[in-house]
């Protein structure tokens, strides 16, 4: 307990020359960041074009058997090899522990990849591509793709799968595509 009530005062007044310097410093750096992310949406080249779609994972799952079924060239690991050269539509989900086909595609030719998951949340990241996404049950995500090296892309899982069971295997799950000459 204090011998002295503190002087009645508003907390902002007097206010000293550095607080008034950092005050306007810190103001015009928020205003500027702002108007920044704005600016860098629509100039920059980050945003990845994307439509969705809605779905069920039980009926996007046929679809991609569908798609599995007509071009299938081999199992890798237990998981089918699907080689589409010709550009197009092309079908891959998410299910625990594991992107579902390996897919094979040609170097310089644009894909509309369907991306769904069939059971809880999923992240997609591509790499070296660098493109990522939160994949959700229910929902048809249409990415346009056009590899133009040639090589192996990783895909893994960027996000925590929902459900105790399902973080269990979350670091073993993983996809990959194969893009040809």
């Amino acid at each position: 307990m204090s011998l002295a009530p503190p002087p009645e005062r508003i907390w902002w007044k007097p206010i000293g020359k550095q607080e008034k310097l950092w005050v306007i410093i810190a103001t015009t750096w928020c205003i500027f960041m702002f108007v920044a992310m704005v600016g860098w949406y629509f100039v920059g080249d980050t945003n990845v074009p994307i439509e969705t779609y809605r779905t069920t994972p039980a009926e996007f799952a046929t679809k991609t058997e569908a798609f599995i079924a007509e071009y299938k060239i081999g199992t890798e690991q237990n998981v089918p090899v699907v080689s589409k050269l010709d550009g197009g539509d092309i079908y891959m989900y998410g299910k625990q522990w594991q992107w579902y086909p390996v897919l094979e595609l040609k170097k310089g030719q644009e894909y509309r990849l369907h991306l769904s998951s069939i059971d809880v949340q999923h992240g997609f990241s591509l790499q070296p591509q660098n493109l990522n996404f939160q994949v959700l049950p229910g929902s048809d995500y249409v990415l346009t793709f056009t590899p133009m090296e040639a090589g192996d892309y990783g895909i893994l899982c960027n996000e925590y799968c929902l459900g105790v069971v399902a973080q269990v295997g979350h670091h073993t799950m993983t996809g990959k595509i194969v893009v040809k000459e």
